[in-house]
């Protein structure tokens, strides 16, 4: 079993994917980067967070899967 996302880590993702999903990519060292200049002040824990969250959602649309409600990528 995996570790369980708060819905504020959740809710931060989505958005950063909303805004700047093409900047992010399958790798998670590249997500890393990437998150922590558009999120600012915040923890290494919830940025690394962040990140591979953002990474399993890469992976998710590179297999053509469905990421939100009423939207298909």
């Amino acid at each position: 079993m995996g570790r369980i996302k708060t819905t504020l880590l959740k809710r931060k993702t989505i958005e950063l994917y909303k805004k700047y999903g093409t900047k992010f990519t399958t790798e998670f060292l590249q997500n890393k980067a990437i998150t922590a200049q558009h999120l600012g002040a915040s923890s290494k824990k919830q940025r690394n967070i962040i990140a591979g969250y953002m990474t399993r959602l890469k992976k998710k649309e590179s297999r053509d899967e469905v990421l939100f409600k009423g939207t298909v990528t």
